[in-house]
């Protein structure tokens, strides 16, 4: 998601000891962000590419067959949902309790009794009906994750980590926003920590972390990883540039990059960030050759973001074989990359 700007007053309203001790922090991300939020509330040391990065959250995948926008298809950045929440929780020992919910009313009232505890609470929503994202970023995308810390009135109180400053949302678009239909329906979802061992991530989990994200991209399946990338870009290629659905396909390629779930680009910053860090936790310094390569990476998928923004807005003449190309190469630079990560990790 792209960056947020406060809707409305724009005081911090978690500096009021009266509401609440937690500390919001922007991210670039939700799920990352929000995992790392609720664990550093606990006491955890961990960033956001830390959160990212021991939980394997790099990945690709082009889904034909799952479609969730006017009928187009999923095609994701990153692993599947809560896997980077329970990934982050199994690397520093936490224990998490998950809870889903028949009706909209039972949500609402286990969230207030979480709320009256003092417990901030992670929650899946749909972006939707969020009234605090400008209209032009509300779409139907319901695996949007953020904090709730409070309450004041009828408003929740939500560290939303897309957003630099904490939110207010009524109530009943909150209501809205947990229990919508569809791809990914939330139903509700709620979690929270309900222990953790550790304050710090041990040297000997980086390389297992890294060995995964390795896995990930070199799977042997035509949809996932390098192999998922080259898929995409050969469906591109065979694009009619007159049929009027060829825009708006390679359209929805560069959303699902830029803007939902951060994309191609920003996982690729994030990870690079992780791997820098990850250099000093496992006294590993070559990680830090890597993270660099991966920017120029990242780089790259803007230059391709930038490339097919600009034939869809009819900038430049609409081209699927040059856009499938930019991706070809992309899938061959990350397959070379994780290959060399690969035996420098062993």
């Amino acid at each position: 998601m792209k960056q947020l700007e406060s809707a409305g007053k724009r005081e911090r309203l978690i500096s009021n000891p009266g509401i609440h001790s937690y500390q919001h922090q922007h991210a670039a991300h939700c799920e990352s962000g929000t995992i790392a939020n609720l664990l550093r509330h606990q006491g955890a040391a961990v960033s956001e590419p830390l959160a990212f990065g021991i939980a394997s959250g790099l990945s690709f995948a082009y889904l034909p067959f799952v479609r969730i926008s006017n009928g187009l298809p999923l095609i994701a950045y990153r692993s599947p949902p809560k896997s980077i929440i329970k990934g982050t929780a199994k690397a520093f020992g936490s224990r998490f309790r998950f809870e889903t919910f028949r009706n909209a009313e039972a949500g609402e009232r286990r969230l207030d009794e979480l709320l009256a505890q003092g417990t901030p609470v992670g929650a899946q929503t749909s972006v939707f009906w969020l009234p605090y994202f400008p209209e032009e970023m509300r779409f139907h995308f319901n695996a949007h994750n953020l904090v709730v810390f409070g309450k004041d009135g009828d408003d929740y109180l939500i560290g939303d980590p897309v957003a630099e400053e904490p939110q207010r949302c009524a109530v009943a678009d909150f209501k809205r926003a947990r229990f919508a239909k569809g791809v990914l329906a939330p139903k509700g979802l709620l979690y929270y920590p309900v222990q953790t061992a550790r304050s710090t991530i041990t040297p000997e989990a980086i390389r297992p972390a890294i060995r995964k994200t390795i896995r990930n991209m070199a799977a042997p399946i035509p949809l996932i990883g390098t192999r998922g990338i080259h898929t995409l870009a050969k469906r591109i290629g065979r694009l009619d540039p007159a049929h009027e659905q060829s825009s708006p396909f390679i359209g929805h390629v560069v959303r699902m990059q830029e803007e939902i779930g951060t994309g191609g680009a920003g996982f690729r910053f994030i990870y690079a960030a992780f791997l820098q860090e990850a250099a000093e936790i496992a006294s590993l310094p070559v990680l830090g050759e890597f993270s660099e390569r991966l920017m120029s990476i990242g780089d790259a998928w803007r230059d391709f973001a930038l490339a097919a923004a600009r034939m869809v807005k009819g900038r430049d003449k609409l081209d699927p074989p040059a856009i499938a190309a930019l991706l070809h190469q992309q899938a061959d630079s990350e397959a070379a990359f994780f290959r060399d990560l690969g035996r420098a990790a062993e």
